[in-house]
């Protein structure tokens, strides 16, 4: 490691320790040449976890875009900012677990989870986001989506 401050090679490691569950360790160092002190982390280099694109392009995952989808169907509902943030970790979390053998999973999974999560926090919410991730032309595929979750909710009741 070179030290940050007479640019030597030669160091020694005083500490090391730890951190974020035993993903990164933090090292204090002595430049052995300056006798100055710095710290230096060591982090497990992780491929990036992708979504596949409905046209194939793959990009990273984005925890922001669910947030803000969520929070355009959540918007001026009577849900808590808590429950919100425990959503998208939920989305999140299922998003990794089915994607964990691949590294990738496709936008039509991520949508999927988003609106089973969603119909169980609030209808209204749910009718916002599937209009949109489902694409309705039309009025009548709109009403067709109402009448089948209000007949769920018969169901369930």
């Amino acid at each position: 490691m070179r030290c940050p401050y007479c640019g030597s090679f030669d160091d020694k490691v005083t500490e090391s320790r730890q951190l974020a569950n035993g993903e990164s360790i933090r090292r204090r160092r002595e430049c052995l040449s300056c006798g100055q002190r710095f710290t230096s982390f060591e982090r497990i280099e992780q491929l990036p976890f992708m979504v596949i694109k409905h046209d194939g392009r793959r990009e990273p995952f984005d925890r922001a875009k669910i947030a803000k989808g969520i929070e355009r169907a959540l918007e001026k509902r009577p849900v808590a900012t808590d429950l919100k943030d425990q959503i998208i970790s939920e989305i999140e979390d299922e998003a990794y677990t089915i994607g964990k053998a691949t590294r990738e999973i496709a936008t039509t999974d991520i949508g999927e989870i988003v609106l089973k999560r969603i119909h169980s926090v609030d209808k209204v919410a749910y009718i916002r986001f599937a209009s949109v991730y489902r694409k309705f032309n039309n009025l009548e595929e709109f009403i067709n989506e109402v009448k089948r979750i209000s007949s769920d909710d018969g169901e369930n009741s």
